[in-house]
């Protein structure tokens, strides 16, 4: 192609690594790249409300697609989306930031609009670096597919957002075309010695063990290792318990699952099995103030942890060893240990038939008990954060459905962006977003989206008018939040005639809700929103527990740092 420029190289990695649509809010700086991007017949652009949003948009199809795109402009825009970068980076997402720059011609020459009103614009590149794993910044055409090539391998090597500084002027500007793919395979990690080393340690750690049990946590995900979990899982015998945000990422109707480990706040004695437990297998885990109940839910310091290049066993580290590999090696060795179920079938405690009654006031619990009903093998739960968290946690996933939660970074409003680039990637799954009003509020606008693409999107908004996972923590007035007709929002975006229809609804009652439900999962045409009046009052006892002993971690005395 004679007129092959570094837009159409940027367009084409992108097509190559599985990009089917790249998030952008357009802005004077990254123009000529939408241009070529959109003139690229694998690549459909999806335009954003802001660039917060369209940061967790790319969020939420990473999550669906394994890796995702957003393209904003420069400082004023890419300062928004760094919100949603961060999430990426704490989430272990790849997603590519690609932020437009001013023209090459400017530097040190002019004051722009759009930056700090200094001659130095390096600032948001050093800013990049913090929260990506690799950023780079095109300074010429004939840099450009080496630059861009680091961040795309560097991005699905470690599974981590990466960083792509574009001035306007470069993206129009000849340069070479793209290898075939395979030419950024990051390579095979050890998969000899050092490997068969760690497998041996394991292993023999496991033999000198007579309760073995395992953990899973989120880095799972990105390690993509559910199934070599599961095929060690039942090489061992042993119960198999989760953190909450690696929910789904282990069969929850598999007789081996044994609940969702959050100390107090577990589910299905998740907690006594642990605590019983004398070998902890950690794989993919994460350990946070959130996920420990404010550093109360691991009593022992676990031996074996397995993470994504790397595994501990006891006081040895072996470096360089893949999840996957680890897992499938240590399968075919280990030795048959079932002890940890036959205590779990102690333990584990009698789900309770879910009753209720036909009519009266609405409450948390009656919307919960809907919810389970409703949901299916081709289902996505999205938790966002607040008692959401703990509604979400609670319910039991059948075969097939999956569940999304964004507990390390913990970004109030984070499910509508993200569930909405989520279902995007994955039109096939009906998804069903928990959240709270006061999370609502903060990303909104988003769900004009959800109907522009007729997404039947199903929001069920517990409305108790205000922030509860804060007022549990650390009660005070700021905790109360204006309270919106969210029915009429959520119509007002379907004045264009367009896209698809917005379906509100309001639920006071038992009945009005079980009618909601009913015309929600019919509604194809666009997202259906239910908000569901409960009392302030009305939470859940797991998140009046977390929320105590994570506020007494937060606010424990420490050391006085003299100056």
């Amino acid at each position: 192609m004679a007129n092959f420029t570094v837009g159409d190289y940027i367009a084409q990695r992108l097509a190559q690594i599985g990009v089917r649509h790249h998030f952008l809010v357009p802005g004077g700086d990254n123009l000529a790249l939408l241009d070529r991007l959109g003139a690229h017949p694998s690549l459909t652009g999806v335009g954003c409300t802001n660039e917060l949003n369209c940061s967790l948009a790319a969020e939420g199809y990473a999550r669906a697609n394994g890796i995702a795109v957003c393209v904003v402009t420069y400082s004023v825009g890419a300062f928004s989306a760094f919100n949603g970068i961060g999430s990426a980076y704490a989430e272990n997402l790849p997603v590519i930031l690609i932020s437009g720059a001013p023209n090459t011609h400017d530097k040190d020459q002019h004051l722009l609009h759009h930056t700090l009103g200094e001659h130095d614009f390096t600032y948001q590149l050093e800013m990049a670096k913090k929260i990506t794993c690799c950023a780079v910044s095109i300074r010429n055409a004939k840099s450009a597919p080496e630059l861009v090539d680091r961040v795309v391998w560097n991005c699905i090597r470690l599974q981590k957002p990466g960083y792509i500084e574009l001035p306007t002027n470069l993206s129009t500007e000849r340069c070479v075309q793209p290898g075939p793919i395979s030419g950024l395979d990051a390579g095979d990690r050890h998969v000899g010695s050092v490997l068969a080393a760690a497998v041996t340690s394991v292993r023999e750690y496991l033999e000198t063990r007579q309760k073995p049990v395992i953990l899973a946590g989120p880095k799972i995900r990105s390690c993509k290792a559910q199934e070599s979990l599961v095929r060690l899982a039942e090489a061992i015998g042993c119960a198999v318990v989760v953190q909450p945000a690696g929910k789904g990422l282990f069969p929850e109707t598999h007789p081996q699952f044994a609940g969702v480990f959050w100390g107090q706040v577990s589910t299905l004695a998740a907690d006594s099995i642990v605590n019983w437990s004398d070998g902890l297998i950690c794989v993919g885990t994460l350990f946070t103030d959130y996920s420990t109940v404010g550093w109360t839910a691991v009593s022992n310091v676990p031996q074996v942890v397995i993470d994504a290049d790397a595994v501990t066993c006891v006081t040895t580290c072996f470096t360089g060893v893949a999840m996957c590999d680890l897992l499938v090696g240590l399968a075919d060795t280990v030795a048959w240990n079932d002890s940890s179920m036959t205590e779990y079938a102690r333990l584990r405690p009698e789900i309770p038939l879910q009753r209720h009654g036909a009519y009266g006031e609405l409450t948390r619990k009656e919307v919960a008990r809907r919810v389970q009903l409703l949901l299916g093998p081709d289902m996505t739960v999205f938790a966002d954060a607040g008692d959401s968290w703990f509604n979400g946690i609670q319910l039991q996933l059948p075969p097939g459905a999956a569940f999304e939660i964004e507990m390390q970074w913990g970004h109030i409003g984070w499910s509508i962006p993200a569930s909405f680039g989520y279902a995007l990637a994955k039109p096939e799954r009906r998804i069903i977003v928990l959240i709270g009003d006061g999370a609502l509020q903060v990303t909104a606008q988003e769900m004009s989206q959800m109907v522009r693409h007729r997404l039947p999107v199903i929001l069920v908004l517990m409305n108790n008018k205000g922030y509860t996972i804060e007022a549990e923590m650390h009660a005070g007035v700021y905790n109360r939040i204006y309270n919106w007709n969210y029915v009429l929002l959520v119509q007002a975006f379907n004045f264009s005639g367009t896209g698809g229809r917005a379906l509100g609804l309001k639920a006071d009652t038992v009945e009005e809700f079980s009618e909601a439900i009913e015309l929600a999962q019919a509604h194809m045409d666009g997202p259906s929103l239910i908000e569901c009046s409960i009392d302030q009052e009305d939470c859940s006892k797991e998140l009046i527990t977390w929320g105590h002993y994570v506020a007494a971690a937060n606010n424990r005395s420490g050391m006085t740092i003299e100056t």
